[in-house]
């Protein structure tokens, strides 16, 4: 990328872009249809900013399809400044409605004529499969309509010649998570946040009077909210569409809920699906499970219906990035399009923006209901894709607990420890070790107080009850400290030898990562090390080579992001007011740039991009600039180590010095805030599942050598578990050494750099931006033989 904000961008680049994705001439329409989701404001405002930043018209149609039948005021242009402060607003500034008119062809002879007027001949439409297939049909009419305008004459010739083709992608609004091809839809993420704040206050007065709370959320067809929410609070029972319960469950659940209690749980927390069924397809009610539990067992019992509560309030972190990446990718596949180009829908696979033919994904998502109809249950989950599948069977596994009679034991002792900073996640992370551990037949004992504890023998054997409610916690629970093993190895080997410990599994940051690499060097002298050790990524700062994500980095970018719209809040009152603030990072810049796209910064300093005097003149020149406009406010993040020179104070003061007159300035240092509070949905499920995959890693490593009493000497036997792009990787430590930058503790390459002018194009700086191949549809669920990363 050519400088660092600096609208001063080399021209040659910037041009080339421009070239490359020239919108003159075109004109957009951006509707939002069905039901609302949060995120789809970001959504529209990326559409909307990208449009007119490659020098296309864009149109607001509002009131979703029905807007587009009635024509008139529904369709108007918008400028840079109407989609102003919308990024942290829920629900869709534009409206939304069903639509019966557009399900006519009538109605849709009316939409038509109102967009020729116009010369739209793109749409972007964001919503769920049905306001999707509407697009696609009426792409599939549209020449059969521009004809039929013209034999009425409401339309000349010459405007069917023009016009004569639609193009149209789609961008998934749901909180339901339930539309195959993409991994996250526009909303659910947020939706899940509103869940577990929910969950989170009840369980503590459940406790209070050890109650019994039967949770009813939304998912009329689809139970990825119910199931990802059950996960991520570990909850006694869940009620799912696609996986209905077995004959008899009425006595299994009650057989497990009186276990629980058994085991001095105060509280059971039971979550339904609106759509809950049997295996006879009969509705499952929350008011049914409560008289269940209040005749069956007696207990104190009471029902929450969170209704649409789910669907309102700010949209998460995620929701935002996700939302302002598919909005940019949709402007960009409806430049590359030609008439031949059939309707697309902009997914999430991985951490990548794919796109994926629009009817295939449909025909899939309607195969799913399809499936449950005909009580092919197996099939409906399968369909639903790979990560609701391993969702569920890792709700299976640690929420159900064997006989001890049942489970085959392993005869191999495992030790987990938590090192460096704290992180919201860990905690999830070592419940799931824990119970999956267990259920594999292994002795689990944690270590307190990371390599330190370590050396001095703070080791317990640790049990299923033990690690229950966990998920929920901030911090560690374990202790972590930041020491490496390196001065402890002689004592760390003494204790490894007196627990007998067969496997090691570390959930940390990049100490847990120098740490690794220095118990595998030490295997030369000490054969304890000569066991599998898996790491998994836990840090605020995302700084771990070999995985794209760290758990606790959702956790602290929802932090900057909800303190960034306070800050901008309170600046809506005081016109022309910049702030700065300060995020943590060390010197990765994954949260100053993350936090500046998911805020809306005008710019982000960060380590990996260098920057001069130049490019902060040139920033104060753009707010000076923007300070005309009515958007009469700024905000700057600052990596804590992005400059040993121009630090925050030095900053703030060149911005007050050269604001003078224009704009005042103010500083924030977020500190450790970000890394304190509740884990978010995300941290809590992706620790979750990454720690139980980690752990099922090491009792197949420990499988291959059982009774053959082997050490484990290859390289292959010390790993970091991370997601790579679209894939879920085991890299050997000793590979990941050369992808290091041990200096600056961060990877050579990381990905989110790629999405840096993203930050940059939606400020209206001028920056040259990386465009996906040229218009590649990908098909449906390819069935790679990796292990996909979804979330």
């Amino acid at each position: 990328m050519d400088g660092h904000d600096s609208p001063q961008t080399p021209k040659g680049s910037f041009r080339k872009f421009l070239e490359q994705l020239s919108g003159a001439g075109k004109a957009i329409g951006v509707l939002t249809s069905g039901g609302d989701a949060q995120g789809m404001n970001a959504a529209v405002r990326a559409v909307v900013r990208m449009g007119i930043y490659v020098g296309a018209k864009v149109y607001f149609i509002y009131e979703g399809y029905q807007g587009m039948v009635d024509g008139g005021s529904n369709i108007v242009e918008a400028n840079w400044e109407s989609v102003s402060s919308i990024l942290q607003v829920g629900g869709t500034i534009i409206g939304s409605a069903r639509c019966q008119d557009f399900r006519t062809r009538e109605g849709r002879l009316k939409a038509a004529c109102n967009l020729v007027q116009l010369g739209i001949t793109s749409l972007c439409v964001i919503g769920g499969d049905g306001s999707l297939t509407g697009a696609h049909i009426f792409q599939t009419e549209w020449s059969g309509l521009l004809e039929e305008l013209a034999h009425d004459g409401k339309i000349s010739a010459e405007q069917v010649q023009k016009h004569g083709h639609l193009n149209v992608v789609g961008m998934v609004g749901s909180i339901d998570n339930d539309f195959c091809g993409t991994d996250m839809t526009i909303g659910t993420d947020s939706a899940l946040h509103r869940i577990i704040e929910v969950v989170d206050a009840i369980m503590t007065t459940a406790q209070s009077h050890q109650r019994t709370f039967v949770l009813e959320v939304m998912g009329r067809h689809c139970g990825y909210l119910a199931l990802v929410s059950a996960l991520a609070c570990g909850a006694d029972w869940v009620f799912l569409p696609e996986s209905p319960p077995e004959e008899g469950w009425q006595e299994n659940m009650c057989i497990k809920l009186s276990e629980n209690r058994a085991r001095k749980k105060r509280l059971n927390i039971i979550i339904v699906a609106e759509g809950a069924i049997d295996t006879q397809n009969k509705p499952i009610t929350s008011e049914q499970i409560k008289e269940l539990v209040v005749t069956q067992l007696g207990y104190d019992t009471r029902v929450t219906i969170l209704g649409h509560v789910q669907r309102g309030g700010t949209p998460s972190a995620f929701d935002r990035i996700l939302a302002s990446r598919m909005g940019v990718e949709a402007v960009v596949a409806l430049l590359q399009a030609t008439p031949e180009t059939p309707a697309c829908v902009v997914s999430l696979s991985g951490n990548q923006a794919v796109r994926l033919p629009l009817m295939e994904c449909v025909q899939m998502t309607q195969e799913v209901q399809k499936a449950m109809d005909e009580r092919r249950f197996k099939d409906a989950v399968q369909l639903r894709g790979r990560s609701f599948e391993n969702n569920l069977n890792t709700y299976k596994r640690l929420a159900i607990k064997l006989p001890d009679s049942e489970i085959p034991k392993s005869n191999c002792n495992v030790g987990v420890v938590n090192v460096g900073a704290p992180a919201a996640g860990m905690n999830a992370a070592v419940r799931a070790a824990v119970r999956v551990g267990i259920s594999e037949g292994h002795k689990m004992f944690a270590v307190y107080d990371g390599f330190e504890g370590f050396a001095k023998g703070q080791i317990k054997e640790i049990g299923w009850g033990d690690v229950g409610g966990w998920t929920g916690q901030g911090g560690s629970i374990l202790g972590t400290k930041r020491i490496l093993p390196g001065k402890y190895l002689e004592d760390i080997a003494a204790q490894m030898r007196t627990h007998g410990i067969s496997a090691l599994l570390i959930i940390g940051g990049f100490e847990a990562y120098l740490g690794l690499l220095e118990l595998l060097a030490a295997r030369q002298k000490h054969e304890e090390f000569c066991v599998p050790m898996v790491m998994v990524p836990a840090t605020v700062s995302n700084n771990v080579p070999g995985s794209d994500f760290s758990i606790g980095a959702d956790t602290a970018l929802n932090t900057i992001t909800d303190t960034c719209d306070r800050i901008k809040q309170s600046a809506s009152g005081t016109k022309r007011r910049v702030f700065i603030i300060e995020t943590m990072g060390g010197f990765c810049g994954y949260l100053a740039n993350m936090g500046g796209l998911a805020a809306g910064a005008d710019a982000a300093y960060i380590f990996e991009e260098p920057f001069d005097i130049r490019d902060l003149q040139s920033n104060v020149e753009h707010l000076t600039e923007k300070m005309k406009t009515s958007i009469q406010r700024g905000l700057v993040l600052r990596n804590e180590s992005c400059s040993e020179n121009y630090t925050t104070d030095f900053i703030y003061q060149l911005y007050s010095e050269e604001g003078k007159g224009v704009f005042d300035c103010r500083k924030n240092v977020l500190g450790h805030m970000q890394q304190g509070g509740a884990p978010s949905p995300f941290d809590r499920n992706f620790g979750t599942k990454i720690s139980a995959r980690a752990m099922q890693w090491i009792s197949s490593k420990l499988r291959e050598s059982a009774g053959k009493g082997k050490k484990f000497l290859s390289e292959d036997s010390v790993c970091v578990l991370g997601i790579s792009k679209r894939t879920l990787l085991f890299q050997p430590v000793a590979e990941l050494k050369k992808e290091t930058d041990f200096e600056h503790r961060i990877p050579k390459e990381q990905w989110w750099l790629k999405l840096r002018p993203l930050m940059k194009i939606l400020a209206k700086y001028k920056v040259s931006f990386e465009v996906s191949d040229a218009s590649q549809l990908e098909p449906v669920q390819p069935r790679g033989a990796e292990e996909p990363a979804a979330i």
